[in-house]
């Protein structure tokens, strides 16, 4: 069967439920300028970078599981003129570390699940900034808490249980850019227009029906349950302005994963930029 999830996103540019122009209101919030380095895990097709990279001429180091994705990220950053200044691994993040100090911010949007959740995604990004950078993680929230019985919380919580999370793992809040339902909207309608197109060239494809229920399913599920209640943000956490001397675990001496011999930092890459096997169809950003 083919990935449902390199179906459903064929036309997304950025993967989660958000804009180019909230994205650039991220940088504004990291103070990001041409000196400024990060690391985007489990990056995607490289919206978020290719946004980045566009606006402030920062050095994004993009980690991606995916090939499919690796691929086209590799094309559009060409297209943009970018490759000086954006490099995508392809590799698996539960597999490499995270170099201590080694960037200006790390990014997570739409992937905690590389982390089993987001105590597990802020412990592990977090030694990889450097004294007072910042954490970025684009992460789900109930708009309603508690929820109804019948409702699975998926390992989310509310909008100020997440911030506590961040508080948690000693991260300062400072900043909070959250997605409107017209972003829900956008993101979703995306997703039914390519499986749609999917279905209707590929009709007697033996997975056409496994296809359109996985699809069935998330759309139903999106306006039945997830568009009234599911929320999603790109949360900004600064970490102390203190030294740290550990991380998830560390790089190999001499390894370099910025274009034109940056130094060695974080080679991460998410299960996919959409989610892994085990993830909900529905969409990265509820995975």
């Amino acid at each position: 069967m083919p990935w449902f999830f390199a179906t459903a996103e064929h036309d997304h540019f950025i993967q989660n439920p958000t804009s180019p122009e909230k994205i650039r209101r991220v940088g504004e919030l990291l103070r990001l300028d041409s000196q400024s380095r990060l690391v985007d895990v489990a990056c995607g097709k490289g919206g978020p970078a290719i946004v980045l990279a566009e606006a402030f001429g920062c050095r994004i180091v993009g980690v991606e599981r995916a090939p499919v994705f690796v691929q086209v990220a590799r094309k559009r950053i060409a297209e943009a003129g970018l490759e000086s200044l954006i490099e995508v691994i392809e590799r698996d993040a539960r597999d490499f570390s995270l170099e201590p100090n080694a960037f200006d911010a790390a990014l997570c949007l739409g992937a905690s699940f590389i982390w089993d959740g987001l105590d597990g995604t802020l412990a592990a990004l977090a030694p990889a900034v450097r004294p007072g950078g910042h954490v970025v993680v684009g992460e789900p929230f109930w708009r309603q808490w508690p929820l109804p019985d019948e409702i699975d919380p998926e390992g989310f919580t509310s909008l100020p249980g997440t911030i506590e999370r961040f508080q948690a793992a000693g991260l300062v809040p400072m900043g909070l850019i959250a997605a409107s339902e017209d972003d829900w909207d956008r993101y979703e309608s995306l997703h039914w227009r390519a499986l749609e197109d999917w279905l209707a060239e590929n009709e007697d494809d033996p997975d056409a029906d496994e296809i359109r229920g996985l699809h069935e399913e998330a759309r139903d599920q999106y306006l039945r349950v997830r568009r009234g209640l599911l929320g999603w943000g790109m949360f900004v956490g600064r970490t102390s302005r203190t030294v740290r001397i550990s991380a998830w675990n560390g790089v190999g001496k001499g390894s370099s994963c910025f274009p034109g011999g940056r130094p060695a930092a974080a080679r991460a890459a998410g299960p996919s930029a959409s989610g892994d096997e085990g993830a909900s169809p529905t969409s990265r950003a509820a995975a």
